[in-house]
């Protein structure tokens, strides 16, 4: 009997024992990302008179802040867009590549450009594509390409490029192991069963990659939705997005505003929520083709 229990006791405690090394992740997760998104979400349903209140979302809903979520939804689309397409294509010429090096110098290229981000990427750009850039100086000087005013790195064009520079790189990451997935043997079944590369694509290889290209989207679409530094650093209030706006509300720029912050930062989070959520359900149909 007693033998029953300390081999009960002793097997609960390296039940538990299996846990401990995540206790410091579980506090740090709970102190800088439970903690803070609960006070946000109490101070939006909050205000100077009453608890629990849906006023600052009421009044979160404004035409420029409305415009800044138009604005935000559609550059984040765009460049998760753009990001999905070259990122795949890049990614299938470096898994058929036979140079290694070629291959190993474009993933590492990737994993620091994926990394590469906020005021130094801002000033990167500034510094190239701005109006007295190296880029811009060489097209005008010795091209006699003169690219402004028609362009302008300022712009919701320039930022754009900004994004896909980190959106592209972790396409690529991304999709890297669907597409190795892809096994020669299907190609080379399709082939003898007379199937031109084009129907492979259209009724093997797409419909495979399709939960991944879907979740490397949503991915991208997240990771483009919640990026400040960048935008601030190279257009300023110029272009109006959810960040930029998040941020003059608190700061009080024109209006201090923190009700209202707080209740644009909790849609953004939902929409974020929903993005991650459609990214593992699509991780985890990628992987049935994987394994």
């Amino acid at each position: 009997m007693m033998d029953s229990l300390i081999i009960k006791r002793n097997s609960s405690l390296k039940k538990w024992s299996i846990w401990l090394p995540l206790l410091p992740f579980f506090i740090f997760a709970f102190l800088f990302e439970i903690i803070p998104v609960i006070s946000v979400l109490l101070s939006s349903l909050g205000n100077d008179f009453y608890w629990l209140t849906l006023d600052n979302y009421r009044r979160a809903m404004t035409p420029l802040i409305l415009r800044s979520f138009i604005n935000t939804i559609r550059l984040s689309a765009t460049t998760a867009a753009i990001g999905v397409v070259l990122g795949t294509l890049i990614s299938h010429a470096l898994v058929n590549t036979r140079n290694k090096y070629t291959h190993n110098s474009v993933m590492a290229l990737a994993d620091v450009a994926t990394n590469f981000g906020g005021a130094p990427l801002a000033f990167a750009f500034i510094v190239t594509l701005g109006s007295t850039g190296v880029i811009t100086l060489i097209l005008k000087n010795l091209f006699n390409i003169s690219l402004y005013p028609d362009f302008r790195i300022y712009s919701i064009t320039g930022l754009t490029l900004a994004y896909l520079y980190f959106q592209i790189p972790l396409m690529i990451l991304l999709i890297q192991p669907s597409i190795l997935g892809l096994k020669s043997d299907w190609k080379e079944a399709a082939s003898t069963l007379g199937a031109s590369n084009w129907h492979y694509w259209k009724r093997i290889g797409l419909p495979i990659l399709a939960p991944s290209l879907i979740g490397g989207f949503l991915l991208l679409f997240a990771h483009s939705f919640g990026a400040y530094a960048t935008a601030w650093t190279l257009t300023g209030p110029d272009i109006n997005l959810v960040t930029i706006q998040i941020a003059a509300l608190i700061r009080g720029e024109v209006q201090l505003e923190p009700g209202i912050a707080d209740a644009m930062a909790i849609i953004s989070l939902l929409i974020m929520m929903l993005c991650v959520a459609g990214y593992q359900w699509a991780s985890t149909r990628a992987a049935k083709w994987r394994t």
